[in-house]
C-alpha cells in the first residue's frame, strides 16, 4: 500500500512539473512576466532549457519578450551566461539584436565579454548597433577574437553588420590583415556583401 501511495505521489509531482514546464516556456513566448514570476516564486528553475536546449533568458531576448526577461532577472538563481547548443549566450543574443541596455545589464550581472570561439563582440559586430561594439571595446572585449574557423569581428561587421561598426573596429586597431580558414580577409567579406568601397578601405589597411 505504501508503495502504491509513493508511486501516486511521484506521478503527481511529475505531472505538475510537466505542466509548469509548459507554462514556463509559454509565458516566455507570450511575454507574460506575471506568470513567470509566479512560477519562479514556486521554485521553478529559471535556467531550465526547452526541448531544443534553449534557455529562457536567451529566448526572451531573441524574441523581444522583455517583460519575461525582467521576470527572469529577478531570480537570484538565474545563471546569465548559460549557452545554448550552438554556444550562444544571452549576451550574444542581446548584442546581435541591438539591445544595448540589456548588454550592459547582463555584463553587470556577470556575463563574460570574452569567451573561446565565437565571442559576444562577433555578435555585436554582426548586429545593427555600432554603439554596442564601442561599449564592449571600452570594457576590454578582445578586438581580434577568432572564431573556430578564424573569423574576426571585423570580418563579421564588414559583411553582415553596420558598416560604421567595421570602420569603428578598424579605427580602434582591428587587424585587417587577418584571414580565416578559407583564406578570406575582411575586405573579401565586404565585397561579398556588395560593399566595394568598404572592401577597398579594408584592403588598404591590410597592406
Amino acid at each position: 500500500m505504501k508503495r502504491w501511495w509513493a508511486w501516486c505521489l511521484a506521478l503527481l509531482v511529475t505531472v505538475a512539473h510537466a505542466g509548469a514546464y509548459e507554462d514556463f516556456f509559454k509565458a516566455v513566448a507570450m511575454d507574460d512576466g506575471s506568470t513567470l514570476l509566479t512560477l519562479l516564486v514556486r521554485g521553478f528553475d529559471p535556467n531550465a532549457r526547452d526541448e531544443s536546449g534553449q534557455v529562457a533568458l536567451l529566448l526572451s531576448l531573441r524574441e523581444g519578450s522583455f517583460k519575461a526577461a525582467e521576470a527572469l532577472m529577478k531570480s537570484p538563481q538565474l545563471q546569465v551566461d548559460l549557452a545554448n547548443p550552438a554556444g550562444e549566450t544571452p549576451l550574444m543574443m542581446a548584442a546581435l539584436k541591438g539591445h544595448g541596455d540589456w548588454v550592459e545589464r547582463l555584463v553587470e550581472r556577470g556575463a563574460q565579454l570574452n569567451r573561446p570561439g565565437w565571442s559576444p563582440l562577433h555578435y555585436a559586430a554582426t548586429g545593427p548597433e555600432p554603439a554596442i561594439v564601442r561599449w564592449m571595446l571600452d570594457r576590454g572585449a578582445a578586438i581580434n577574437a577568432r572564431s573556430p574557423n578564424g573569423t574576426t569581428p571585423l570580418m563579421m561587421a564588414a559583411r553582415y553588420g553596420n558598416e560604421d561598426a567595421a570602420v569603428l573596429l578598424l579605427a580602434r586597431g582591428a587587424d585587417a590583415r587577418l584571414r580565416n580558414e578559407r583564406n578570406l580577409g575582411a575586405g573579401d567579406f565586404a565585397r561579398m556583401a556588395g560593399r566595394d568601397r568598404l572592401g577597398e578601405q579594408l584592403d588598404a589597411a591590410a597592406r
